[in-house]
């Protein structure tokens, strides 16, 4: 079956925006009306005039894009999770909050900071207590806003990017779990104990490696990876900037890469310079919950909407959507 040009028509059959991640396959990608990072693609899927917005990509996604234009109807190819952002939830949110309580730390001395990836339940949690929400792209400019407020910021679920953002700001930092409560009580900066699995596998021996083959090679990261590894690196940004970076590289400037490998092959395969363009890691890096989704996924998902068989749709519950919102466009504001 040709799934591509079925898929095309019922786009346009049903008026829809299909909008994929930058780690989803090539196919589906190339097959998107729109892609980009998390920042770009809520922004875009939730200001587009279209009423359906198809996401490939994972869950958490797909509910910010709902939290942001209720309104919308928002199906996914594929219910994929992310792994970080299963590290959380509302019961866990509330457990590190009494963590944090039984240690002389009120809820008012606690500014609450969630990285994008995490569910509508946790977003609607940091809502409530007046925090706010930050990608990778805008991450820096929203960390400034919460430490201008003078409180203790709770980071989560990634304790990598809480951590880079805490050193890059010369700030205390612990990390519930592995810090002691003394050095949480003295830390400015608080992060939950979470981490994304495809960043962890980026080291220090990478780069060690690619710097004895190439004493000129330039390392660019992903700021999800382990501050060892971010404090070695020439460069360290977002999806989206990564992209821009390596894109206005010297066509003979050699750069290895620590993030999702599809985008990393598909940086090989669009620039000038792609003989120099290198994975980082030794291992293949590459998200299972993001490669999920397949071009028969899609067209499953679309043709069932046509037929008023609606699966895989997103649903949140009014109450989450009024405060993951509040959230959600504090930090829109900011960016």
């Amino acid at each position: 079956m040709d799934f591509k040009s079925k898929i095309k028509d019922l786009e346009k059959k049903l008026d829809a925006l299909i909008v994929a991640h930058f780690y989803q396959r090539d196919e589906i990608v190339e097959l998107a009306s729109f892609s980009g990072d998390s920042l770009e693609l809520a922004k875009k899927a939730s200001s587009t005039r279209e009423k359906l917005v198809v996401f490939c990509g994972v869950s958490f996604m797909g509910q910010s894009v709902k939290i942001l234009a209720p309104q919308k109807r928002v199906i996914m190819p594929r219910l994929a999770c992310c792994s970080m952002a299963r590290m959380i939830d509302s019961s866990y949110f509330d457990i590190s909050l009494k963590k944090l309580n039984s240690l002389g730390i009120s809820n008012d001395e606690i500014f609450p900071m969630t990285y994008i990836n995490s569910n509508a339940d946790v977003k609607a949690k940091v809502g409530k207590m007046g925090g706010i929400i930050c990608t990778s792209s805008n991450a820096a400019k929203i960390f400034d806003y919460a430490l201008g407020l003078n409180k203790k910021i709770f980071f989560m679920p990634d304790r990598c990017l809480g951590v880079n953002l805490a050193k890059l700001n010369n700030k205390k930092y612990s990390i519930l779990g592995q810090s002691s409560d003394s050095e949480i009580k003295d830390s400015e900066i608080i992060c939950y104990d979470g981490f994304c699995s495809v960043h962890q596998l980026f080291s220090v021996e990478d780069i060690e490696f690619y710097r004895n083959k190439f004493s000129d090679i330039i390392i660019a990261l992903h700021p999800e990876c382990d501050p060892k590894v971010v404090e070695l690196a020439d460069f360290v940004g977002s999806t989206s900037q990564i992209i821009n970076f390596v894109t206005n590289l010297d066509e003979n400037a050699k750069v290895a890469i620590g993030t999702e490998f599809n985008l990393v092959n598909r940086l090989t395969k669009k620039n000038g310079n792609k003989e120099n363009i290198f994975v980082l890691s030794s291992s293949k890096p590459e998200c299972p919950t993001m490669n999920e989704t397949t071009l028969e996924d899609l067209y499953n998902v679309m043709k069932a909407y046509s037929d008023d068989m609606p699966y895989n749709e997103i649903e949140v519950d009014s109450e989450s959507i009024k405060y993951a919102a509040s959230a959600l466009n504090k930090m829109l504001e900011l960016s």
